[in-house]
């Protein structure tokens, strides 16, 4: 790897499900302009929320009917992969925003070494967890972690999930999974399929969690790091963004 900068910003009060979708393609389209540095944001979505994949058919992705029921927000990233349930009390999100060069070039490469800061995470908590391709991080053979990318203009954004408490029973009624895709895992539900840290160590405490998330970014891709804050311009970019993820056209768009 090559020497980084890496700005850092917490985010653990939470936002809605639009918001934190507008802020990560601001800080995207802002990198890519050169306006801002490799920023590694680790936040919360409150109230909890749904995200289905920029390719999914959001019908096949998620109950619709019982997100609508439970008043929970749903919304399309711009970002592959598949559906998500982030949990307010659960589940913490990162996204990170580089540039394309060295072993980033490789699609299935950049998900390898940005996926292991995650990893180097829990193996600090003691849990034995690896990186399976494409993008899934495991522990006993069950998911922990997914996460999911764009490229843009000479830069990627890849985000992705830890779950430390999510409630599973939520998330399975939440989440559509075709079948084939469980039985190539071998399993018959989504709640077979994933596993928290409260399952395998009990209750975490979130904010060691975080700074051994942010170590591992620091060692994983040899970044020195700083700490800041969302600036005007990226909150001002970002609330152009905000109705895009509210809008029935960009969400029902498949």
């Amino acid at each position: 790897m090559w020497f980084l900068k890496l700005r850092v910003i917490l985010d653990l009060e939470g936002r809605d499900v639009y918001w934190q979708m507008a802020i990560d393609e601001a800080l995207l389209t802002l990198r890519s302009r050169g306006e801002i540095d490799n920023t590694l944001r680790i936040y919360r979505f409150k109230p909890s929320a749904v995200t289905i994949g920029y390719f999914q058919k959001i019908r096949e992705a998620v109950n619709l009917e019982f997100l609508d029921e439970s008043g929970i927000q749903y919304t399309r990233r711009i970002t592959g992969g598949g559906s998500v349930y982030h949990d307010t009390s659960g589940e913490l999100t990162y996204s990170i925003v580089l540039p394309i060069r060295g072993v980033l070039t490789d699609v299935l490469e950049s998900y390898r070494v940005i996926c292991n800061s995650l990893v180097y995470a829990l193996r600090k908590l003691g849990v034995s967890a690896d990186f399976i391709p494409i993008n899934d991080i495991v522990v006993h053979g069950k998911k922990i972690s997914g996460s999911a990318q764009t490229r843009r203009a000479g830069f990627l954004l890849q985000h992705g999930t830890l779950m430390y408490a999510t409630d599973l029973n939520i998330l399975e009624k939440a989440l559509i999974a075709p079948r084939e895709k469980l039985e190539s895992k071998g399993v018959k539900s989504i709640r077979d399929r994933v596993i928290t840290l409260r399952d395998i160590i009990g209750e975490v405490d979130v904010n060691v969690l975080v700074e051994y998330l942010v170590e591992g970014f620091s060692n994983t891709l040899s970044a020195e790091i700083y700490y800041d804050e969302l600036s005007e311009r990226e909150l001002r970019v970002a609330s152009e963004l905000v109705s895009k993820y509210k809008s029935f056209e960009w969400v029902f768009k498949r």
